[in-house]
């Protein structure tokens, strides 16, 4: 390991990452598959209340999930196009 603070990806629209719901999203589950990325990525699965503990589930069951964090404390992208507003 080269010492690096883990740091999880940026996120953009803040809505639930399971399959089909469209809910804003409170939580950052943060995982990482260790046979794919190095052990400094997390990668973000973004969870509403009602998602997040089978969304948590999945990751923990495969050894992926490494924390969950409100969404608050996540980075975010700049979505908007450039010069927008301008």
């Amino acid at each position: 390991m080269n010492g690096a603070e883990p740091r999880p990806d940026a996120v953009g629209d803040l809505v639930c990452s399971a399959k089909g719901c469209w809910e804003t999203a409170s939580w950052g589950l943060l995982w990482n598959n260790p046979k794919l990325h190095t052990p400094e990525r997390r990668k973000v699965w973004l969870a509403c209340d009602a998602h997040r503990p089978t969304l948590s589930e999945f990751l923990e069951l495969r050894g992926f999930l490494r924390d969950v964090v409100p969404v608050d404390e996540l980075d975010r992208v700049d979505e908007s196009p450039a010069g927008a507003g301008a």
